[in-house]
């Protein structure tokens, strides 16, 4: 009998929606005990998000600054698994609030050591900076990752802005105005993600593990923009220096968050666009570049 463990954090339902569906698979094999665990803040972020809460979050996601949880269970604790299934989310750039709250506990050092994983996220559109962080976070309680998913929402960057900002303040997830896409990862992608749980399984009970990222990758389960790797790199950087100074204002931090809100808007609105319009005038100086990170950055070392 193999042991599963399925940790994942969820706000608005979406990925427990994907955890759900990738692990069918576990769940209709009687050879596998399929265990899950959901990540809980002691004291949760609003959903819908209200406007000083989304942006208030913003220092302490991207700086990665951990938040009480509430306590894993013993049972869970006490157990040894051969597979953690972890899914995790995307907060400005970086793994959301809970997850690394998570990654930083005692708890996830007890599960996590020398216990081969399998990282899926759900995002808009950008996941890899947030996953080096993750690896990094992974190696530091011992783990071993084996495989890596991206679920992304494959609308126009823009575009996705508008429907995710919809639904992320509202609650409600449907196409805003009645012309715009469904937010977030499309229902098609959610519905045949247990494609991915099959591949996992069938590499788990074969002992094939250490090959079970490019069965992954063929069958679709990373999409990278080459544009926004840029956009991500570049966005960590300037976020790195907006979160810091913020932090440290105690007294004006309302304020200075306010500020940030008007930087962000600019950057998605006018520095987003005109990076793509570089990107596509200098791909054919950069393409071996480009290529090599592609390949990077589907893999998992």
């Amino acid at each position: 009998m193999k042991n599963i463990l399925v940790i994942y954090y969820t706000q608005s339902g979406q990925l427990h929606e994907i955890a759900n569906q990738i692990a069918k698979p576990f769940l209709n094999d009687d050879s596998v005990a399929l265990t899950f665990h959901e990540i809980k803040l002691k004291k949760p972020f609003p959903f819908p998000w209200d406007n000083d809460s989304f942006f208030g979050a913003f220092p302490e996601s991207f700086l990665q600054i951990p938040s009480e949880l509430e306590p894993v269970p013993a049972d869970i604790l006490e157990k040894k698994y051969d597979l953690i299934l972890f899914f995790y989310q995307v907060w400005y750039l970086s793994p959301s609030i809970p997850i690394t709250s998570f990654l930083k506990s005692e708890e996830a050092k007890i599960l996590l050591n020398n216990t081969p994983v399998v990282t899926i996220s759900g995002s808009r559109n950008m996941w890899i900076m947030a996953q080096e962080k993750v690896k990094t976070l992974l190696k530091q309680n011992n783990a071993n990752l084996k495989g890596n998913i991206a679920l992304v929402d494959r609308t126009g960057n823009l575009i996705s802005v508008i429907t995710i900002v919809e639904w992320m303040f509202s609650g409600v997830k449907k196409k805003y105005l009645g012309i715009f896409p469904m937010p977030g990862i499309s229902e098609k992608d959610i519905h045949e993600s247990d494609k991915f749980g099959a591949v996992i399984l069938n590499s788990l009970k074969n002992n094939n593990l250490d090959n079970l990222q490019p069965e992954l990758i063929a069958k679709d389960a990373l999409f990278i923009r080459p544009f926004l790797i840029t956009v991500d790199k570049t966005g960590n950087k300037i976020f790195n220096k907006w979160s810091n100074f913020i932090i440290t204002r105690k007294e004006t931090r309302k304020g200075w968050l306010k500020v940030f809100k008007v930087y962000l808007l600019l950057a998605i609105w006018v520095i987003s666009p005109i990076v793509y319009i570089l990107h596509l005038l200098f791909y054919p100086l950069r393409i071996g570049k480009i290529k090599r990170e592609l390949e990077y950055y589907k893999g998992i070392k």
